[in-house]
């Protein structure tokens, strides 16, 4: 079993900046997409930013130009940089990863969450 751990949420004023990390944690043979979810009271869960496993990254429109995500393989962590915030950015953010782990099975893991708040 994958558990991946976030971090780095917290409260920020409007125009501020945060880096969330997930580290991932287990038997794990290879990662391949990794990507940040985010959900705000009332709202669905949707995409913020993907990686995959050759480094291509996809953004929402919403965060285009001022997030960004990356990964360390090594480290089998993934981060988010989030510039620029604004209060629509509000929300919890999940990470998840999709990868091969023990018994060559595959995984597809969330983490618990971490609370990003935008507000002066």
């Amino acid at each position: 079993q994958v558990q991946l751990v976030e971090s780095g949420g917290g409260l920020v004023q409007p125009g501020g900046s945060l880096v969330l990390s997930c580290v991932a944690s287990g038997t794990i043979f290879s990662i391949n997409d990794m990507g940040w979810y985010r959900q705000a009271p009332g709202k669905q869960r949707e995409l913020v930013a993907g990686i995959t496993g050759g480094g291509t990254t996809n953004y929402a429109d919403s965060v285009k130009g001022r997030f960004t995500i990356s990964r360390d393989n090594a480290k089998n962590t993934v981060y988010l940089q989030m510039n620029s915030l604004k209060p629509e950015d509000t929300a919890v953010y999940y990470c998840n990863m999709l990868g091969v782990g023990s018994m060559w099975r595959r995984f597809n893991s969330w983490g618990q969450g971490t609370q990003v708040t935008v507000s002066s």
